[in-house]
This record gives C-alpha cells, structure tokens and sequence, in this order.
C-alpha cells in the first residue's frame, strides 16, 4: 500500500522544505506527501508531521482555531502511527510553554509529553566566550538510547539548530539525543510511536535526509 504522509499545516512552519525533503527521500518509493489542516487526510494517513516555526502561544492558538487539536492527539494515541515533529513541533508536545509568559503562568501545550519548554539563559558562557541566543546553526547530538529514526545515523553527527527555547523532560527516559549549548539539552525525543527533533532534519543536509527517510520506513 502507498504512504501517505501528512504534513500539519497550521500557518505557522516551514512547510514546503519539509514537504520537498519528504518527496526527495521518498521519491523511490512513491509516497504521497500532503500539506493538509483536513482531519479526515490526517486520519487516513500512514506517517503524520508537525513542522514549527513561530512562537508556542500562537501556534497553540492556530492548532486550536483550526481544530487540529483532537486529531493530532487522536493520531498519536489512538492510532499508533508514526509521528514526527520538528523544532516548534516537538515543543508543542509537551504539558507548557514559558516563551512569552510569566513563570507562574506557562502556556498549555498539547500535554503529550511530560515536562515544559524553558529559555536559554542569556548568559552562558563557554570555553571563555559568552554564547549567542538563540542557538543558531550546527550542533553534535549524543545518542542516548536506540530508535529507528536514528538507524545508521553515527554519534556525533551534526544536525542544524535555530531556537531560543529547549524541552525539559520531566521523564529523561524520552530522551534519544542530548545536544550541548552551554549545558546538555534535550534535542530528540521518542517514546512508542512518537519522534521529535528540536534540530531541523530538512535543513541538515545529507544526514538530515537520512533521518526523515528512516521515518518514513517507520511502521
């Protein structure tokens, strides 16, 4: 049977690199990639994405406007589908937000992941020199536990970050990748059939494919 994958369009991401790194990797098998904000697409579905750009109050917002809410958590927990989010997408998993609000009053996220998304500290410092936030551009992940989106991807590999923002776990056994940015941060999560990058495989070159063609072998 042909994959169908769904890429969640909520106004609010990169969706046409993400679409057209999809159709690249997937050329040979032909897959049908489809941009879609339709729950009955999302729902027929083989492989579901939520690419992120933006700020996590607002995409809350969208997804809510859009009535994307109860599909999305419908595919992840009910279908057992495999689910990828990137950068934004991954954040959005998790119970709260602090971009933009007050530590008291966090926004709510989907409530998928347990844990919060925190900011980096303006005033790391490493090797003598004060880092710049957000983090943008190339970093190494570690891997901390076996998956299938990380299959043949060797330690170390550099993957490409921009964010201001990083996912604090409450359980670190989600974990798959740390990445180092003043301190070891979560980059990756997988837990059952849900993977997450903070890093943008779309935008990582030759291993970054390689990781979006592992997802989409996923099952």
């Amino acid at each position: 049977m042909t994959k169908k994958i769904a890429i969640i369009d909520y106004d609010m991401g990169n969706l046409l690199s993400v679409s057209k790194a999809l159709e690249k990797v997937t050329a040979s098998s032909g897959a049908e990639i489809v941009i879609t904000r339709d729950a009955r697409v999302i729902a027929d579905a083989s492989h579901i994405v939520l690419p992120g750009v933006g700020a996590f109050k607002e995409c809350m917002h969208n997804l809510e406007q859009y009535n994307l809410i109860g599909p999305i958590k419908k595919a992840i927990s009910t279908s057992g589908k495999p689910f990828l989010g990137i950068c934004l997408g991954m954040q959005l998993l998790f119970e709260e937000g602090l971009e933009d609000s007050e530590k008291d009053k966090p926004h709510k996220g989907l409530g998928i992941i347990k844990g919060r998304v925190e900011g980096f500290p303006c005033d790391m410092v490493q090797n003598g020199e004060r880092l710049k936030v957000p983090q943008m551009g190339w970093n190494s992940i570690d891997i901390k536990k076996d998956s299938p989106l990380l299959r043949d991807t060797p330690a170390g590999s550099f993957f490409y970050f921009v964010h201001t923002y990083y996912c604090a776990p409450t359980d670190d056994a989600v974990t798959l990748t740390k990445t180092n940015y003043g301190f070891d941060f979560t980059s990756s999560i997988a837990v059952e059939n849900i993977v997450a990058t903070q890093f943008h495989p779309e935008k990582s070159q030759r291993v970054g494919l390689h990781i979006l063609k592992n997802f989409t072998e996923m099952n």
